[in-house]
């Protein structure tokens, strides 16, 4: 991957049912602050904050400033990366996989 963001921490950051849960609401409805994704959720504005600072430091995220409020939202750049490195991880794995079927 190009990006400076080591995998293990995209991958940390993928890890967690919240963030990966965050991020798929990011994905569908927009940028959203902490207290609008704490909104609807089971778990503290500080408890969602800390997980949408992970995801930005790993890139996954963008924030920007508004006043006092911080909306984050998907930087789909970081994600189509990963995407692109674990695929080739797969091909690799599939001819493997496929020469050992037919021999």
């Amino acid at each position: 991957m190009s990006n400076p963001v080591a995998v293990d921490q995209i991958f940390h950051a993928l890890a967690d049912p919240t963030r990966r849960h965050i991020l798929e609401t990011l994905g569908n409805e927009g940028p959203k602050s902490a207290s609008a994704l704490a909104a609807n959720a089971q778990i503290s504005r500080q408890a969602i904050a800390k997980h949408l600072v992970i995801m930005a430091d790993a890139g996954l995220l963008n924030r920007a400033r508004f006043g006092r409020e911080v909306l984050f939202a998907v930087d789909p750049r970081q994600i189509s990366a990963t995407g692109r490195w674990m695929q080739r991880i797969a091909g690799r794995w599939e001819s493997q996989i496929n020469e050992a079927a037919t021999a």
